[in-house]
């Protein structure tokens, strides 16, 4: 034998040895694979348990094998936003070609939704992620964060007009049909309030107005977390321009190392089940999204050391635990509940997909420029100012997040989506008596 068939011989066995190596999800190829076979045969058999155990265990082991391959795919894992936006859009494609029976994406739907696994997984998230933080930190980082918020809206509409004026578009119709909902902090948070002051200004039923304002806001979306991964490469090719998930130079947000407990993990769920639920009752009597008061609360709590250290600790090593294992099964299942492919294929345009694409590229824009000037890092303060107000609330700050590999920054990207949101709600009922009456 040659040496450069020896060559090609020890490169084969040791490409089969790594992809039978390969682990999804932790767990050894054939081990994963059993599990899918149950899944697929409980599928056809019409078997697969209703509710929570039936609709985890789709979204677990299709989120997984998507994100697995997605990581895995040159371009998409290093550009697209990788296992991120292939858990999302591989479900939403599942969906829309009719492959996942209708009993489960109900499913799906309902336990998204009707059983609360995004607030639940959201919840986590935020309480952690703050509580987890150095005090010093968060008061820093979050006195400085509204410049770039204000400038990213000012950049979007900005961007949006000038594109609009070049295709044929008008200035009102970018600015209120396209640049609001986008940057309206979601489908719940934005869409439908907007809808209603809609209503209520201009006659038409809110049913009219979702269906002008949902497209955009789903094609927003698409390019958020495009535009995040493309922003993970380019901190790749200059670090300069990045902290890596620090928002800004000399002020970490760091992991905790403390020592794993599953006893912690108990109390991490109910420090942020209760944050959650007092964000709840907040809600009632303050007219903000309970989201925004949740965060507001436990950074409060946070900076006047108030929380004791255990449940700082506990509620961090349960965001830890939720990040690491629910992320894919959360994004295949935003993909089926809040992704409707088919929204977002008829919005397709060029002229109504380059207006879209103009205003989360300047929302990025303007956000990276200012933050640099305030002190953050352009990279992290595009993501968080910029597109996590230029995509869908809650689920697209996960999927930004995701695609950005950037998920210890959501209770910046929480402030964009949830304030940001009532901000922009503020400037919808200014701007479209101006521009329609």
């Amino acid at each position: 034998m040659n040496t450069s068939a020896a060559t090609q011989s020890l490169d084969d066995t040791q490409h089969a040895s790594s992809v039978l190596g390969a682990r999804i999800f932790g767990m050894p190829l054939p081990v994963f694979f059993i599990a899918f076979a149950v899944m697929v045969v409980a599928m056809l058999t019409d078997t697969l348990p209703s509710g929570m155990i039936g609709a985890l265990l789709v979204m677990m082991i299709l989120g997984e094998l998507l994100g697995f391959i997605g990581d895995r795919l040159p371009i998409v894992k290093t550009y697209l936003g990788g296992g991120a936006i292939l858990a999302i859009f591989g479900a939403a494609a599942l969906v829309y070609v009719g492959w996942l029976p209708t009993g489960i994406t109900d499913n799906v739907t309902e336990f998204m939704k009707g059983g609360g696994f995004l607030n639940f997984y959201i919840a986590a998230l935020i309480t952690g992620s703050i509580l987890g933080m150095d005090s010093k930190v968060l008061v820093k980082v979050g006195s400085r964060f509204a410049l770039p918020l204000l400038c990213a809206v000012f950049f979007a509409g900005l961007f949006a007009v000038i594109v609009g004026a070049i295709m044929g578009f008008s200035p009102q119709d970018a600015l209120v049909v396209i640049t609001l909902p986008i940057l309206g902090g979601g489908m719940g948070a934005g869409a439908v309030p907007m809808s209603q002051i809609y209503e209520q200004l201009l006659g038409q039923p809110a049913s009219y107005y979702i269906s002008i304002l949902v497209p955009a806001l789903a094609l927003g979306n698409v390019f958020a977390i495009i535009i995040a991964g493309l922003l993970n490469g380019l901190a790749k090719r200059f670090p300069k321009l990045t902290g890596n998930g620090q928002m800004m130079p000399g002020v970490e947000i760091e992991e905790r190392k403390s020592t794993f407990d599953l006893s912690k993990l108990g109390i991490g769920v109910v420090a942020a089940l209760t944050f959650f639920t007092a964000g709840q009752i907040l809600g009632g009597f303050i007219p903000l999204h309970p989201y925004a008061l949740m965060i507001i609360l436990v950074a409060v709590l946070k900076i006047a050391n108030v929380v004791p250290e255990s449940i700082n600790e506990s509620a961090s090593q349960w965001f830890q635990f939720v990040a690491k294992n629910w992320t894919f099964a959360l994004l295949f299942g935003i993909g089926i509940a809040y992704t409707d492919l088919g929204q977002v294929i008829d919005a397709i345009t060029p002229t109504y997909v380059m207006i879209v694409l103009a205003v989360v590229a300047g929302a990025a824009f303007g956000a990276g420029l200012v933050g640099k000037l305030v002190g953050f890092y352009p990279v992290e303060s595009a993501i968080t100012a910029g597109l996590c107000m230029a995509n869908m609330g809650g689920t697209g700050d996960v999927a930004v997040l995701s695609a950005a590999k950037r998920m210890q920054l959501m209770p910046f990207a929480q402030i964009s989506s949830r304030l940001g949101g009532a901000l922009i709600l503020l400037i919808s009922s200014i701007l479209v008596p101006i521009f329609f009456t």
